[in-house]
């Protein structure tokens, strides 16, 4: 309740991104194998992103 307010990082910001794209990316592997496999390539950049940040 306390940290209703605080602001997320930028890291936090990214990681729940990626969190998104990659269970998009699962919902459409039975679906659609181009589309998954495109939200799957935007997630690992994300993550290529989140790397650098921590570093």
């Amino acid at each position: 309740m306390f940290g209703l307010f605080k602001s997320k990082s930028p890291i936090e910001k990214l990681e729940q991104k990626y969190e998104k794209l990659i269970k998009e990316s699962h919902r459409l592997s039975t679906i659609n194998r181009a589309e998954s496999d495109a939200k799957y390539s935007e997630a690992q950049a994300i993550m290529d992103e989140i790397e650098k940040l921590k570093q």
